[in-house]
């Protein structure tokens, strides 16, 4: 279980240095567990009882439009945090589904643990404060790619950047995740490798 922790302190030190008195902190809060393909984490209607931390495996968040389609809205590539995380941060009922697409090696936390060690932590509120504003980041890069970029562009985009995903997340979620229909990414990839 040592790499799990190894996994987010590496994860971590790209944002923020975190000295041994909170990487002892998140060794006591943070709890591992292996969670199989398909399992659902988190689903509409309830309150996110977890912060989740990928150490290994692919994971996304979804919800279903009126239409009674899923959208995939979020996908992991490698280690990062990965919840509902405005619904956890206030405890509101989520909107979304957050599944294991592999079987995934997780750390989680809970909003409790979260609150009681932001109290003692050197670090944590800092590095609150930076995953914050890289969530509102990713999710404002998102919705800029989805409307100034062609489909074409975002696949190519997400295969130069994110090239786990490709290998490892059904095609049927990463169209959705690029807001196209699985047919016609099936056709952007035959024209790109012809």
């Amino acid at each position: 279980m040592l790499h799990y922790y190894d996994s987010l302190f590496d994860f971590i030190s790209q944002i923020i240095n975190i000295p041994e008195h909170d990487r002892a902190q998140c060794r006591e809060s943070f709890k591992p567990l292996l969670a199989p393909k398909d399992t659902l984490l988190d689903s509409p209607g309830k309150v996110p009882v977890y912060h989740n931390f990928i150490v290994s495996g692919y994971m996304r968040k979804y919800y279903i439009n009126d239409k009674g389609e899923e959208i995939t809205v979020d996908l992991n590539n490698g280690p990062r945090f990965f919840t509902s995380y405005f619904h956890f941060v206030n405890q509101t009922p989520t909107n979304e589904y957050v599944q294991c697409i592999t079987d995934c090696e997780l750390l989680r936390i809970t909003k409790a643990d979260a609150d009681r060690t932001a109290k003692t932590s050197i670090t944590q509120k800092d590095y609150t404060i930076r995953l914050f504003q890289q969530v509102q980041e990713e999710d404002r890069q998102r919705m800029n790619d989805l409307a100034n970029l062609t489909a074409e562009q975002r696949y190519v985009k997400l295969v130069k950047e994110s090239p786990n995903i490709i290998k490892n997340v059904p095609l049927k979620y990463i169209a959705s995740y690029l807001g196209i229909k699985p047919e016609s990414l099936s056709r952007i990839r035959r024209e790109i490798i012809s």
